[in-house]
C-alpha cells in the first residue's frame, strides 16, 4: 500500500530565501526592510515566511547567523592568525572585503542594521550590540594570549587595541556604504597599521 504523505512540500528553496533576506536587510537595514520587501525578493507569501522562518525578528537572527558564516566570517577567522599583527591585518582586510564585494550592498550588515534601527526595533539593537562587542571580545580575548607569550608588549591595552580595530572597521563600512573604493579602504587600512600596535 502507498504511503500518504502528510503536508504540502515546500515550494521554495529555504536557503535561496535566506540568501535573499540577507541581501533585503543588509541593503535596507531592519526597519527599511518591509515585509512586502522582504517576501517579494524571497519569493514567498508572509504566511510561508513565517512559517519557515519566524517573524521579521526570528528571520533577522537567521540571517545575522548566515552573514557570519559567509561574509562576515573575517571576525571570527582572523583571530587564528598566528600573529597579533597577522590577526589586525586579517581583520580590517577582511573589513574591507566583506563590504565591497561585487553585487552585494556595501558595508557590514550588523552595522548598516544598527544604523537604521529606531525605537521600535530595541530588540534588534540589543542582538547586534551584542554581536559587535562579541567580536571584540574576540580581539580582546586574542591579544591578551598574544601579550601574555610575547607577541605584543606585556603592558599593551588589549582592550584598547581591541576597540580600535573595530572602530576602523565600522569607518570601513560606513564610508564602502558612501561609496569608497577597496583600493581606497586598503589605504586607510595600511595607515591605520603604520604604527601596530596603537599605544
Amino acid at each position: 500500500m502507498e504511503q500518504v504523505k502528510l503536508g504540502r512540500p515546500r515550494s521554495f528553496e529555504a536557503d535561496d530565501a535566506l540568501e535573499q533576506a540577507l541581501i533585503v536587510f543588509w541593503e535596507h537595514g531592519y526597519e527599511g526592510a518591509s515585509l512586502t520587501m522582504l517576501t517579494e525578493a524571497m519569493g514567498i507569501s508572509r504566511k510561508s515566511m513565517y512559517a519557515a522562518f519566524g517573524n521579521k525578528e526570528e528571520l533577522f537572527l537567521k540571517v545575522l547567523q548566515r552573514y557570519e558564516r559567509g561574509p562576515g566570517a573575517y571576525a571570527r577567522e582572523s583571530v587564528l592568525a598566528p600573529t597579533a599583527s597577522e590577526v589586525a591585518r586579517a581583520y580590517l582586510d577582511g573589513a574591507v572585503h566583506a563590504g565591497t564585494q561585487p553585487g552585494r550592498p556595501a558595508g557590514c550588515l550588523g552595522v548598516r542594521a544598527a544604523l537604521s534601527v529606531g525605537a521600535t526595533g530595541q530588540s534588534v539593537q540589543d542582538i547586534l550590540t551584542t554581536w559587535r562587542a562579541k567580536s571584540q571580545a574576540d580581539l580582546r580575548e586574542r591579544f591578551q594570549r598574544a601579550a601574555d607569550e610575547g607577541d605584543l608588549p606585556a603592558d599593551t591595552d588589549v582592550d584598547l587595541v581591541a576597540r580600535y580595530l573595530t572602530t576602523i572597521a565600522d569607518g570601513v563600512s560606513v564610508q564602502a556604504t558612501g561609496g569608497a573604493s577597496s583600493a581606497a579602504l586598503r589605504s586607510v587600512v595600511d595607515a591605520a597599521l603604520l604604527h601596530w600596535p596603537p599605544s
